[in-house]
């Protein structure tokens, strides 16, 4: 099972831009499809993005298309998330999951926590003037 290490959190201001990595210590991400999610407190864990495995396949979710890109790289054992032109409404812990699929689910199963089977920890992100 792989555990993701979340970092790259912080707080900014609208209008602004934050890179979100993940990797994980001592095993590849390779096989993996590789999600983000966020949660606000009393609110439900949002699947936000996922990428495939091999021929890196990309899903988001309505409100941060055309804004947020997700990539990896697989020399560095890297997820990316890379978020711009935030909104206070992107206020959340955020937190990388790995699939037990190479895939992304289809239909926006993406989207389901139980796609996953690796979480991080989270890290948070604060979009506030």
């Amino acid at each position: 099972q792989v555990q993701p290490v979340e970092s790259g959190g912080g707080s900014v201001r609208p209008g602004g831009s934050l890179t979100l990595s993940c990797t994980a210590a001592g095993r590849t991400l390779d096989y993996h499809a590789i999600a983000w999610f966020r949660q606000v407190p009393g609110k439900e864990r949002e699947g936000v993005s996922c990428i495939s495995a091999s021929v890196g396949f990309t899903y988001y979710v309505d409100s941060v298309m055309g804004r947020f890109t997700i990539s990896r790289d697989h020399a560095k054992n890297t997820v990316y998330l890379q978020m711009n032109r935030l909104e206070p409404e992107d206020t959340a812990v955020y937190y990388c999951a790995a699939g037990a699929s190479s895939r992304c689910g289809r239909f926006k199963a993406w989207a389901r926590q139980d796609e996953y089977d690796g979480w991080g920890q989270g890290t948070q992100v604060t979009v506030s003037s």
